[in-house]
């Protein structure tokens, strides 16, 4: 069986969480380069048809890291592109545990112009860094989830 034929499903979801709020979802798990599991979250909220921000959330295992939210989020495509994005909660989100960090990465995914894959580090507590790749196929979600509105779905 050739290869392609284990390609990945994409995994956007829309929700109506409550009337006149939409949320739009990517979710992903990916291992950083020390073989440690994260699920990476990107989604966008709409209230009364007005874009709240786009995220991305990091959730590393609970007891085995914990970020540092002080510090920014580096993304980067491996050639001249690089961005350092602080932590920004959503509206909704009055706090989040230690072991995941949010980031708001709406001029990020606006830069980007192809599936290429990125590179994340996301600075954790004890002084050292964790190292995400992202494949082309979950940047190709990700631009897909950036163009989505309520208007585009309905």
């Amino acid at each position: 069986m050739p290869a392609t034929a284990s390609l990945p499903i994409a995994s956007l979801h829309t929700y109506s969480e409550k009337p006149g709020q939409t949320t739009f979802r990517s979710k992903q798990s990916l291992r950083d380069r020390t073989d440690r599991s994260w699920q990476i979250i990107l989604f966008k909220r709409y209230r009364s048809d007005s874009l709240q921000g786009l995220y991305l959330r990091l959730v590393g295992f609970p007891g085995l890291v914990t970020v540092d939210s002080q510090k920014p989020l580096t993304i980067a495509t491996g050639s001249s592109l690089q961005w350092q994005v602080a932590t920004e909660l959503d509206p909704q989100t009055a706090a989040l545990p230690d072991y995941v960090g949010q980031y708001n990465v709406m001029s990020v995914l606006s830069e980007l112009s192809g599936d290429i894959p990125l590179q994340i580090e996301i600075a954790l507590g004890d002084g050292s860094t964790a190292e995400l790749v992202v494949p082309p196929f979950a940047v190709h979600e990700w631009r897909e989830l950036t163009a989505m509105s309520p208007t585009s779905t309905s």
